[in-house]
């Protein structure tokens, strides 16, 4: 599928959509972060590779405030390697963060979250999050809220319905017990993903290292209620705290349910797939005609491309790949191809058939 947008640049441009009929590894990603800080420029993102480069740059968060400091402790604790961070300014609420990830959209990451439970703040980043995709710098944002009910959680989810957006809750535990807004469990999960290779491997029951508790536990009905909402509640047990299901926020389609992109790792997964074999082409198709022969030749690489995927259990299956030239530009190469997700085991059913 052809996108319409209509770029006259040189490049390799994509375009996905998902269907329930389909059923729908970049290593090390780089998180993006726009917090207060006690330090620093604001508006201009640092690369930092450790917490103690942060605790330069920035300086550290107030007792019990959850800032830049506490958050670039989390991702480094749970396993993140490079983090571009932005201390926000906060003067104008809102527009102050707006600056923040707007100064981000500039850098290749892959992950990002703020120290903001507000929605409406929420709502800037999922503009963010989803400007940057359809410029070709794929991302998914991160986010907790704070001291919301599960009517409340639901219908800030339903506010942003995207699957470009988490939205963690409950409020959790610090190390030291303090209890910090979602936003610290947003950036221990943002961690994990950032640090897994293998984008179809849900990050279902993986301890978030640093958090000791959550403020509320949720029963068996809340958590149907949560994962069905677009909310990816946590739980503490044995004192550990993870995630119950990850997904997404999107819900609905128009007026109507969807759970196409419930999960989590489906958006991951394309984030995979499509970005590298986009890179493959670019690299390997420069001041190439299109004939028939370069044609043939894309369309092999896309075919290896998809053999590793599939190899490495990213995706289940492919089809039938295609690559033509444009009826209407004789400059244009149309590549087709579908695949399917690899889809996370979320639950086991046993059923015993027991004779006396």
């Amino acid at each position: 599928m052809v996108s319409n947008i209509v770029h006259e640049r040189p490049g390799v441009y994509s375009s996905y959509d998902a269907s329930m009929v389909i059923n729908g590894s970049k290593a090390a990603k780089t998180v993006g972060i726009a917090a207060v800080a006690a330090s620093g420029t604001v508006n201009k993102p640092a690369l930092l590779t450790s917490y103690a480069e942060g605790i330069s740059a920035f300086g550290e968060d107030a007792a019990g405030v959850c800032g830049m400091s506490s958050l670039l402790r989390a991702l480094y604790k749970n396993g993140a390697s490079a983090v571009y961070a932005v201390a926000v300014e906060m003067i104008d609420g809102a527009a102050d963060y707006a600056a923040a990830f707007a100064a981000l959209e500039e850098e290749k990451i892959d992950i990002v979250i703020c120290d903001s439970a507000e929605a409406d703040v929420h709502a800037l980043l999922k503009q963010s999050v989803e400007r940057a995709s359809g410029a070709r710098m794929e991302r998914v944002g991160v986010v907790g809220a704070q001291g919301k009910s599960v009517e409340q959680l639901i219908e800030h989810a339903a506010a942003l319905n995207s699957e470009r957006m988490v939205l963690i809750a409950p409020d959790v535990l610090d190390e030291n017990g303090v209890r910090m807004s979602g936003a610290l469990g947003a950036a221990a999960a943002a961690g994990i993903i950032a640090s897994m290779s293998d984008a179809a491997t849900p990050i279902n029951g993986v301890a978030l290292s640093g958090l000791t508790g959550v403020s509320e536990r949720y029963n068996d009905t809340q958590i149907d209620l949560l994962v069905r909402g677009g909310v990816t509640p946590l739980e503490a047990m044995g004192g550990a705290v993870s995630a119950v299901r990850a997904v997404t926020t999107r819900t609905m389609s128009g007026e109507a349910a969807d759970a196409t992109w419930r999960e989590l790792t489906t958006i991951l997964i394309v984030d995979d797939v499509i970005p590298g074999i986009r890179d493959a082409l670019k690299s390997r198709f420069v001041r190439t005609k299109n004939n028939a022969q370069s044609r043939g030749a894309i369309r092999s690489q896309i075919i290896i491309e998809l053999e590793n995927k599939l190899a490495a259990e990213i995706i289940d299956g492919y089809g039938e790949v295609t690559v033509s030239a444009d009826a209407e530009d004789p400059t244009v190469c149309v590549c087709e191809f579908s695949f399917a997700v690899a889809h996370g085991l979320n639950r086991i059913y046993l059923s015993a058939h027991i004779t006396i």
